[in-house]
């Protein structure tokens, strides 16, 4: 492939950039399809959804005009009055409105509300609320003397969205010249900096284009389009940049272009392809977790990474190919003297010594200090995102804490739904009536306002929203969940002979039953991608005793990882540094995604690093020669790709909602620990320990380090140019 791009440059970037543009074409035309509330229904709160759907009575879009005093002064309700009849009259002419309710003053006398319903499917309401912004904004400004917003699920969702592709479009923009900014210091010449850059941009356009399209089939919960940039910029300019490291030292060591990139295709190249499957294979385990946003994010991911592993084996030859002895202009003084440098790196090779001298001290305290780190992971304390972790910063946030101040019955509401056979619509009526009383009684429930029982037109289907005391967060909502599943129900709406009946409704909920359902699918699912990263790795290196060693550094870099969420998002010391309000918990998806997408990032390092280990032990040198030698001459390239990776998912944790914060944390300290302690102290220490059963069963370990040791041209290219 790659002497073919080579000989052939024109046609292979041509193909290339046909294909990046048919990419984006596609996903123009068939669009990116959202995932609606019944794809990512889940457990019992999905059913109950399902089963008031059936008979026409899912839940309406509802947003509220909600009028409050300003801070430090007396409730208005006069003034209350007159600037909720002027939202109510902007709001009359407005195209999509079911019906305007009533005024409702709150319960202790701090603010009125009015509801206002809308027509068509809730899960858009988002895309329809904007008219209704503009015209209660219109009657804030006329009455300024009170403060007049609309809250409600829509509304904040676009606000959710608007923040969201604001501080993802600015996060996104910033990595490009950071990224920029480190091949310059990797290379030292700008057109050699660009290359890997640009690589890594057409393969992100060119997987948001398939995106569109594999959309159709599983529908894009929201983060899809997030993942596959970082991931693509990530992966696109790792490859690119192990590839034209390797081009360029062969070519220092005397090949023609044309065969410089032909070696590094063989080596880099094949480092590249084993990387690459074994990224695909880990995120394809994510199938298994059960849920569509988990087999959307997997789809997206494996995307990206396929795409940017065919760029960095095609059109990567032929830019190469093309640009020549280019790659090298113009130079940037000082910086490129540093990177033009030959010779033994004496830096990494002093911090190799304690490993290679003594591999059982600096294995034990090495892994000493990750199973510390690890620790605080035994506390994990998983929770889906819910309405109370929004950002504040969303103004139609600050109004629903308003909102729910004022009228606690707002708070959270379960949604017990039931349905009985043709014969049993009386005993229904009657069992609605009973779960209604016996929850008016318990101290969980309120009855302000009183909850309406809701029947379908045929009379075998019933729903009835039970309002909590308490938001969706608390301890409490999720014990009066387990009340109403555990034993109101059942002994009520249950006790109806061929009764189906299910409670969700709530964020509580979505909450109980999706960490219920990633607790039962992990095991699984990090059970496979292990099994998977072990079988690849086996193959591609011939060495059981290799792809075991890469499966347990791996569980290590991530348990490790685990821990510092645990330690950093479940606490509050860290809150003033990284801008956020500690929930106590940390996102439910993100351990398992961290996981596999951390399985698949280290293989970057992992693969190019055990690679040149093993090409210098075949060789001809001893193991200790062969680890300082791989490492060594990788570790300029592996730190370079990790301040890559570390910068853009640093970003990530400069942004206001606390999933992405999470994930950027989550996913730059994972790949830090992975980088420098594991490659740098424990990966050395125990292929030294090991020694040549490092690569058994293959025939490499049956060597030994008594015969005759043969210097690989790399090394003795570099021992003349640093007696030179």
């Amino acid at each position: 492939m790659a002497r073919w791009s080579a000989t052939h440059p024109w046609w292979a970037i041509t193909l290339w950039v046909v294909f990046v543009i048919g990419a984006l074409a596609a996903g123009s035309a068939t669009g990116t399809q959202r995932a609606t509330n019944a794809d990512l229904a889940i457990g019992q709160s999905g059913r109950a959804a399902e089963i008031a759907k059936s008979g026409g009575l899912e839940d309406r879009a509802v947003e509220n005009i909600l009028v409050t005093p300003y801070e430090g002064r007396k409730f208005d309700r006069e003034a209350a009055g007159r600037a909720a009849e002027a939202a109510v009259a902007e709001l009359r002419d407005v195209e999509g409105i079911a019906s305007i309710g009533d005024p409702v003053p709150a319960p202790n006398g701090s603010a009125l509300v009015v509801p206002v319903v809308l027509k068509g499917d809730p899960e858009t309401a988002d895309t329809r609320v904007q008219p209704l912004v503009d015209g209660v904004a219109a009657a804030q400004k006329e009455h300024d003397d009170v403060r007049v917003e609309l809250v409600g699920a829509g509304s904040i969702k676009a606000g959710l969205n608007e923040m969201l592709n604001e501080d993802l479009g600015k996060a996104t923009v910033l990595s490009l010249p950071v990224t920029l900014l480190v091949m310059v210091f990797v290379f030292g010449a700008i057109v050699a900096a660009g290359v890997p850059v640009l690589l890594g941009l057409s393969a992100v356009l060119a997987g948001l284009g398939l995106w569109g399209v594999a959309s159709q089939l599983v529908p894009d919960p929201g983060p899809v389009t997030h993942i596959i940039v970082l991931m693509g910029m990530a992966i696109g300019v790792d490859y690119s940049l192990f590839y034209l490291k390797r081009q360029r030292e062969e070519r220092a060591l005397g090949s023609n272009n044309v065969d410089a990139i032909e070696i590094a295709a063989a080596t880099s190249g094949h480092a590249v392809m084993v990387s690459g499957l074994v990224v695909m294979v880990s995120m394809g385990a994510l199938y298994l977790a059960g849920h569509v946003a988990f087999e959307s994010m997997a789809t997206g991911a494996v995307l990206v990474v396929a795409i940017a592993m065919v760029a960095s084996l095609t059109a990567l030859p032929a830019l190469l190919s093309k640009f020549g002895r280019f790659l090298d202009k113009p130079r940037v003084p000082l910086v490129w003297r540093l990177t033009a440098r030959s010779g033994k790196p004496r830096l990494w090779s002093a911090m190799l010594k304690p490993s290679l001298r003594h591999p059982v001290i600096s294995l034990v305290v090495s892994v000493g200090a990750l199973l510390a780190l690890a620790l605080p992971a035994l506390d994990l304390k998983l929770k889906a995102t819910g309405i109370d972790d929004l950002p504040r910063s969303i103004p139609a946030m600050q109004a629903n804490d308003r909102l729910v101040q004022s009228f606690p019955s707002q708070a959270d509401t379960h949604t017990v739904a039931v349905k009985v056979p043709e014969g049993e619509r009386d005993r229904l009526t009657a069992a609605m009536a009973g779960l209604v009383e016996r929850a008016g009684k318990d101290s969980l429930f309120t009855r302000t306002p009183e909850p309406e029982v809701r029947v379908s037109k045929d009379g075998t289907i019933a729903t009835v929203a039970i309002g909590t005391r308490f938001n969706s967060s608390s301890p409490d909502a999720q014990k009066s969940l387990a009340r109403l599943r555990d034993d109101i129900a059942p002994q009520t709406v249950g006790a109806v002979p061929g009764a189906e009946f299910a409670v969700g409704g709530s964020d509580v909920a979505y909450d109980v039953d999706y960490r219920a359902n990633v607790v039962e699918k992990m095991p699984w699912v990090l059970g496979i991608a292990l099994a998977l990263t072990f079988l690849v790795m086996a193959i591609a290196f011939r060495s059981v005793m290799l792809a075991l060693i890469t499966v347990v550094l791996n569980v290590l870099s991530a348990v490790a990882s685990f821990g510092l969420l645990a330690l950093i998002f479940q606490r509050t010391w860290a809150e003033g540094i990284l801008d956020f309000e500690s929930t106590g918990r940390v996102v439910a998806w993100l351990p398992l995604m961290l996981f596999v997408i951390l399985l698949g990032l280290s293989m970057d390092y992992h693969v190019f690093v055990v690679s040149r280990i093993r090409e210098a032990a075949r060789g001809g040198l001893g193991v200790r020669e062969a680890v300082e030698q791989g490492i060594t001459r990788t570790a300029g390239v592996v730190t370079s790709a990790a301040v890559v990776m570390v910068s853009v998912f640093a970003l990530l944790a400069s942004l206001n909602f606390i999933e992405m914060k999470q994930m950027g944390v989550g996913m730059a300290c994972a790949v830090l620990l992975d980088a420098t302690l594991i490659r740098i102290v424990v990966l050395p220490s125990v292929v030294t320990l090991l020694g040549w059963k490092t690569w058994w069963p293959s025939r490499l370990a049956h060597q030994d380090d008594t015969r005759p040791v043969r210097v690989p041209a790399a090394a003795r290219v570099g021992a003349m140019a640093e007696t030179k």
